[in-house]
């Protein structure tokens, strides 16, 4: 036990430095979330803390010297890898599981198919790349070389889709401060073209909760923007519908605001700010937006691309939609940066084809 006393001597001095690093992260982290919720580079600085935080409570772990504890912490860092390691393998198989529940429940729309599309992608995947690996030997270098490039750009997407998924979950549990007087509800799909789904309806229910909460506090009532157009199928603007089922459930008329123009996320925004700054008068506005928990980080992107100053909570939805549906809200994400991601997949293409080239040339050289 004497011989581990030096080194247990310098883990505590590492674990001591890195845990003032990791501090450090976490204020940063900390100072730029609460600053601004509605970036990308948040996941990345949150994940740089966390990863931190990781490293220095297995140095802090080691630095015990307690063989028993450092052994019971290790069988636990293991089974949680493996139950990760298990999840990502069988992730084509729980992908066409949760097409399945999908398709029992919800209309066989495109939108509704993603988890099975992207379950028989990684299917096909597999075995595309088991039949190039079992035929390696006999394909040109050059091919081998681009083959092998090829997974750095799926590395590239899966951290782009992890980042998101991470700001996400983040922007769940930003702070809501029951100060709002003015509150919009984003639209959705009616039902028949004239009633309100269970997915709005959850959207227009956590905005009367919030509304009812903020009451309770001591706080004015805030007035409702309920916000979505009328569309080609659809036999009333998914404002008034919504406005009436807030009505039925005991929302005062006089504090709804309806904007029954607008066909995107963007234009709920837009046209809601427009309204608000109407209605106020130039007063102090305080506003908070209402969607699914799935949609609300980038409808926060989309607020901020409209200059307006406002947050969003989220309302619950089923978890079996959730997978399909985080699906569809990264690509609209990765779209809305397409320029910079086309700009990093095209530096990655660069080396991946300077290695082919490097590869074709070497081959010349040798006969």
């Amino acid at each position: 036990m004497n011989t581990l006393v030096p080194y247990m001597n310098v883990l505590q001095k590492i674990s001591t430095y890195w845990g003032a690093v990791t501090v450090v992260m976490l204020i940063i982290f900390l100072f730029m979330w609460l600053k601004e919720p509605r970036r990308l580079i948040n996941g990345i600085t949150f994940s740089i803390f966390f990863f931190s935080f990781l490293a220095e409570l297995a140095v802090l772990i080691f630095s015990t010297g307690n063989l028993p504890f450092v052994t019971v912490m290790g069988i636990i860092f293991l089974l949680i890898l493996g139950i990760i390691s298990l999840v990502l393998i069988s992730m084509w198989a729980l992908l066409l599981w949760n097409a399945i529940i999908v398709w029992k429940h919800e209309s066989h729309t495109l939108s509704n198919m993603l988890t099975l599309l992207l379950g028989i992608f990684l299917i096909v995947l597999w075995f595309v790349n088991g039949l190039l690996a079992g035929h390696s030997q006999f394909l040109p270098n050059w091919f081998n070389t681009l083959i092998s490039g090829l997974p750095v750009i799926g590395a590239y997407l899966i951290l782009c889709s992890y980042n998101f998924l991470v700001n996400v979950l983040l922007y769940q549990f930003f702070p809501r401060g029951y100060k709002a007087n003015y509150l919009i509800v984003l639209g959705a799909g009616l039902i028949n073209g004239d009633t309100v789904s269970k997915l709005l309806g959850n959207r227009i229910d956590a905005a009367i909760k919030f509304a009812n909460k903020q009451i309770e506090k001591g706080h004015p009532a805030p007035k409702i923007v309920f916000s979505g157009g009328q569309g080609a199928d659809e036999k009333l603007s998914e404002a008034k519908a919504m406005a009436n089922y807030a009505i039925d459930h005991g929302w005062d008329k006089d504090l709804i605001i309806l904007e029954d123009k607008s066909k995107n996320t963007l234009q709920n925004m837009q046209f809601s700010k427009s309204l608000i700054e109407e209605d106020s008068s130039g007063n102090k506005v305080y506003t908070k937006f209402f969607s699914n928990n799935y949609h609300i980080f980038r409808a926060g992107l989309y607020a901020k691309m409209a200059g307006l100053a406002a947050n969003g909570i989220g309302a619950p939805t089923r978890l079996y939609f959730l997978p399909n549906a985080l699906i569809r809200e990264f690509v609209a994400v990765l779209l809305m940066n397409k320029k910079r991601h086309i700009i990093m997949i095209s530096i990655i293409l660069f080396f991946i084809l300077l290695m082919v080239a490097i590869t074709i040339y070497t081959d010349i050289v040798a006969k």
